[in-house]
């Protein structure tokens, strides 16, 4: 099995010690994102949705650049700090992945890095 890292000046650069995603075989691991704009480096948080929005055009990105898109995702996981949002954030990730709906589990948190109210990871595969 091959194992190449993924990395684009499309989405933030990764915070800590991670790669934006590693592609293994046919399977890309795309690491949480959070909703850092890559152009100026600014957290968006004016708004859960706006959030969700940064958060998901980031994950697309990093899929453009391996090569997949929203329909190669298999499963997601979704953080938050407040499932209060939960309708809110599920709308905007909706109007992402479509009708290709990966599987997913959605988990409220205690605390997310930089303080942020959404992360999400998937899984793609080919």
């Amino acid at each position: 099995m091959t194992k190449k890292i993924i990395n684009t000046t499309k989405a933030p650069e990764p915070i800590g010690p991670y790669s934006q995603a590693i592609l293994a075989g046919t399977t890309l691991y795309v690491s949480g994102q959070v909703a850092f704009d890559p152009e100026s480096g600014n957290l968006i948080t004016d708004s859960i949705q706006n959030e969700t929005h940064r958060v998901m055009k980031n994950m697309e990105a990093i899929l453009i650049e391996a090569g997949y898109g929203f329909s190669d995702i298999v499963k997601c996981t979704i953080f938050v700090k407040d499932l209060n949002n939960f309708a809110a954030i599920n709308e905007v990730y909706g109007s992402y992945v479509g009708d290709a709906k990966p599987a997913r589990e959605t988990v409220e948190v205690a605390r997310l890095p930089r303080d942020v109210n959404v992360e999400i990871s998937c899984i793609a595969v080919k």
